[in-house]
């Protein structure tokens, strides 16, 4: 994913210039089909390149190329989810790349609760839902893999992070009402945590709010690089134009609208969970 997003961002520096890529191909004495595969994310790309790209495409956003040149340099086996690389989907990579990333996280959770809250038991018992059923190796390697993510906590400076949750997630007895329980503590100490915010949408707000879908806004070290996560029972997506982004950050801020302030959630959680 992340190797892509570099790809993007070298075309988007391109297409702004208003160069060709046997332009681009030409400079770097090398052939456009090159060009291509970095743009597509199909190859990878030095520092060095990068650097000079930069120049002929007369960027100066200091700050992105540093950033762009920061993603160059990663390698497989860098990082702990590497070794989930061939045992779990693409997309756990992923999203876990994304998390620790990025300098502050927005979440949107309208059914479930967030997977960087959520406890083992509950994790457990969303991959024992999943059809076709998958094997114990694999829901162990999951649920240990969730539990790891939440590591970006754990740092010197924990990462921000900011989450709505909408009343039909706390009501969800995922698990049975024990584990449900157990998840509703876990979730009002969670929202304790250093950098956390954690707002609740109740049954009766009355306004629509339309993004139906578990929906993670993550924010690059630069403007340019924020990345939109969209996860929904079809599918999981990436979104990264200035458009899309624009309007996720929209969502958001009515999101927020919507919401109630963090001492207020935290009661509203306790009364919930003092009903199970």
């Amino acid at each position: 994913m992340r190797q892509a997003r570099l790809g993007r961002e070298l075309r988007r520096l391109r297409e702004r210039a208003g160069k060709a890529s046997r332009e681009a191909a030409a400079m770097l004495s090398t052939d456009q089909a090159k060009i291509s595969h970095i743009e597509s994310g199909r190859n990878g790309i030095s520092e060095d390149r990068i650097r000079r790209l930069a120049t002929f495409y007369s960027c100066d956003s200091t700050e992105l190329i540093d950033a762009l040149c920061v993603i160059s340099g990663e390698r497989s086996g860098q990082f702990w989810w590497d070794e989930y690389r061939g045992v779990l989907p693409a997309g756990f990579l992923d999203i876990a790349a994304l998390e620790h990333h990025a300098t502050s996280l927005q979440y949107w959770q309208p059914v479930t609760i967030p997977g960087l809250f959520q406890t083992e038991e509950q994790a457990r018992a969303l991959f024992d839902t999943v059809l076709p059923k998958l094997p114990t190796t694999e829901v162990d390697a999951r649920v240990e893999h969730r539990m790891r993510r939440k590591g970006i906590f754990e740092r010197d400076t924990p990462t921000d992070l900011e989450a709505i949750v909408h009343e039909a997630a706390l009501r969800m007895r995922i698990g049975g009402r024990k584990v449900a329980r157990g998840q509703l503590e876990y979730l009002l100490e969670a929202s304790e945590w250093p950098g956390v915010m954690l707002r609740v949408i109740p049954f009766s707000h009355e306004s629509y709010i339309d993004v139906m879908q578990t929906v993670l806004y993550a924010c690059g070290p630069v403007p340019q690089l924020d990345t939109v996560h969209i996860d929904n029972a079809a599918r999981e997506s990436y979104r990264d134009s200035p458009a899309e982004l624009a309007k996720y950050r929209t969502h958001f801020n009515l999101a927020e609208q919507a919401s109630m302030e963090p001492d207020e959630s935290r009661e509203f959680i306790r009364h919930i969970a003092r009903e199970l």
